[in-house]
Parts: structure tokens; sequence; C-alpha cells
């Protein structure tokens, strides 16, 4: 069963844990409670909000569940989570295999990365009527830990294609650039509890590498899945500008459960980032030898109709 990331995103909220749900009740004098959710339902909990307030028992109970606490400052962006101390059986032993993993795999992994994120974009601008041929072309020429960055080229070349020549990618902007924001931290939270999951240390990067950053293999993994992020905001922009609000952020949501192609068939967002953490893992103990990545060239979910 798929789990639910779970935002609170209204002020002035206190979270609590009662007989296996978390409680969220308004503070005040109106003290009432507004909404429960259970515990063993909540992939990610995200808290978006001026005021909030929460109990050691709701982190206690998060953590043994494996679901990370996401904090946002402004403009959506997250500055920091709390994910649990152990996530798998194996955990002592794929710490090992990261930190021995040698440059020239890590490279590997890095290319085959880079690639399937390429071909991912180049598939959503197909899916929204632009031609992915520059990106296309840069996807083959990606070479191991992809010296030429080609990755920075083709977010150059995509970005103009996807949302106009004008657009720039800001994490600090309004409009696109926040709901952008908000669609790559609920991405960042799913994909940090399947790190977790499969045993695998946050920080352990594969190219990463700032100082600063406590979840480096989080951002490496997320990487071909962000385009999903990007057709979704695309398809929200189509009609005119649109922001932040309630019904955005269900709509950014939501496309995590879409299903997506890999190579055993079509299956849902959050599922194929389950996978690849899973196969990474696997990878680095010798347990086979790539990584499972959406199929490269298989258009993402499909673009829908702003008329429908």
């Amino acid at each position: 069963m798929l789990g639910r990331i779970v935002e609170v995103s209204n002020d002035k909220r206190h979270l609590s844990v009662y007989r296996g749900f978390m409680l969220v009740h308004s503070t005040g004098e109106d003290r009432q409670e507004v909404g429960r959710v259970p515990l063993d339902d909540i992939a990610a909990l995200i808290a978006n909000a001026h005021g909030l307030s929460y109990t050691n028992n709701l982190l206690v109970a998060l953590a043994e569940r494996g679901a990370p606490f996401v904090l946002c400052a402004a403009n959506h962006n997250v500055v920091g989570m709390l994910w649990p101390m152990e996530g798998h059986h194996q955990q002592a032993h794929r710490f090992e295999a990261q930190i021995a993993c040698k440059a020239p795999l890590r490279k590997q992994l890095w290319a085959a990365i880079v690639k399937a994120k390429l071909l991912n974009q180049a598939a959503v601008l197909q899916a929204m009527g632009a031609t992915p041929a520059p990106v296309q072309a840069l996807a083959k020429q990606v070479r191991s830990g992809d010296p030429d960055n080609l990755e920075a080229q083709g977010a150059r070349k995509y970005w103009g294609l996807l949302m106009g020549p004008l657009f720039r990618r800001d994490q600090q902007a309004d409009g696109a650039n926040a709901l952008l924001n908000y669609g790559y931290t609920v991405l960042r939270a799913a994909t940090a509890r399947a790190v977790v999951a499969a045993g695998l240390h946050p920080s352990l990067g594969l190219h990463h590498s700032h100082d600063n950053n406590a979840m480096r293999l989080v951002d490496d993994l997320m990487e071909p899945f962000r385009p999903v992020i990007d057709l979704t905001v695309w398809q929200m922009q189509f009609l005119g500008p649109c922001h932040v609000n309630a019904d955005t952020k269900r709509t950014l949501v939501q496309c995590l459960y879409q299903d997506l192609a890999t190579d055993a068939g079509r299956t849902p967002v959050l599922v194929a980032v389950q996978k690849l953490a899973t196969s990474l893992a696997q990878v680095l103990l010798g347990e086979r030898k790539t990584l499972d990545l959406p199929v490269p060239g298989v258009p993402l979910p499909k673009a829908s109709d702003p008329d429908d």
C-alpha cells in the first residue's frame, strides 16, 4: 500500500499522537480537533506553516515507521528533515558498501542517472508538444561521471523549451518557481524515505558533494523524477499564471501517485523511487549490475488537456 504524503500548511496547529493516529488541533482559546490521520498511512509529514507545535511522541512514532518529518522555510524550500536511525535490517552492511564504493562505479551510476533525467526531460517536451531533439542529443553524449556537465547544458535548453525563453529557475521567485519548489520538496521527502528504507545513508552521495548538504544521495536519486513535477507545473501554468495554494499542492502531491514506465512495467512514481533506491543498494553489494531507472525514452504520465 502506498503511504500518504501529509502536509500541515495552516498556521497555529498542534500535532500529537492518540491511539495510532496523528491528531491535528487548532491552538488558542477555541482549541478543537481539525483532523486525524492513521500513523501507518503516513509516508512523509511536511511542516509548511508558522506557529506549529508537535509532541516528541509524534516524532518518535514517525521515525519508528520510517516516515521523514520535513521542515520548510520561505517559498516552500526544505531546510531540515528528521529521519530514523534504523531503516533496514542490513543497514550497517549497506553503509559499509556505500563507503567502500570506488570512484569509477560512482561515476558510472551518476552517468546512468543523468542520462535517465535527460531522456525524461525530452519525454516531457514531447508530451507538451515541443521538440525533444536537443535534449535527446545530449543524453546520447553522457560519459562516465558526466565530465562535460551535460546535465547543466540540458537544463538550459530544457527550461527554455518548456517554460519559454524568458524563464529562469530561481528558488526565491514566485509563480512557477514556487510551484516547482513545492513539488521538489514533496519528491525529496519521498526519496528520503526510500533511501532510508533501502538501508542507505542519505549523506553518502554519488555526485552531489556540498559539505552542508545532509541529503546528497537523496538529491542524486530524485533527479530522474524531477520531470514528473515539471510536467505537472507546466500543465497548471498552461492557462495562465498560478500560485501555490491548496489546490495546486494537492495536484503536485497526486502526480507522484501516477503510473510511470519502468523495466518491470508501469508503476506509481513513488514505487519507482523505492525501486531505484533498492537497486542502488543491490549494485553496491554486487547483487546486480544496473540501476532500476525509469525506462529511457518512454513518455512520462500523459499531459492532460487543460480544457478537461
